[in-house]
């Protein structure tokens, strides 16, 4: 069985998460990146985006949780974490249904 643990910091974790979400339409658009890379750090943007380029759908989600777990998300961070996600979603004006499962899906993972 492979390990998916990871040693990320905060902002890699957040990096990582919110690239995982802005490809819940399988799109990435500009106001997107631009918006991840103003909430997380322009200096792990490339690096987390080459990693879930080489992550299957399974490998990322057990990243993800792994590190939310691993980092010690209170309730109340993990909610203001959700809000993050929902305002990401948002930048383009769509609210599509891709997105909204994810968001659904990662609220049923990580609480």
């Amino acid at each position: 069985m492979k390990d998916y643990s990871t040693n990320w910091i905060k902002d890699e974790f957040l990096t990582y998460l919110f690239i995982y979400c802005i490809n819940a339409d399988y799109k990435e658009s500009k106001k997107e990146i631009a918006l991840v890379k103003t909430k997380t750090s322009y200096a792990f943007f490339d690096k987390m985006h080459d990693e879930f380029e080489l992550d299957s759908d399974y490998a990322s989600l057990q990243k993800i949780i792994g590190a939310h777990n691993r980092l010690g998300y209170s309730s109340e961070n993990t909610e203001e974490l959700f809000n993050s996600i929902k305002e990401l979603f948002l930048t383009d004006g769509k609210y599509d249904i891709e997105e909204r499962n994810l968001l659904m899906y990662l609220k049923h993972l990580l609480k």
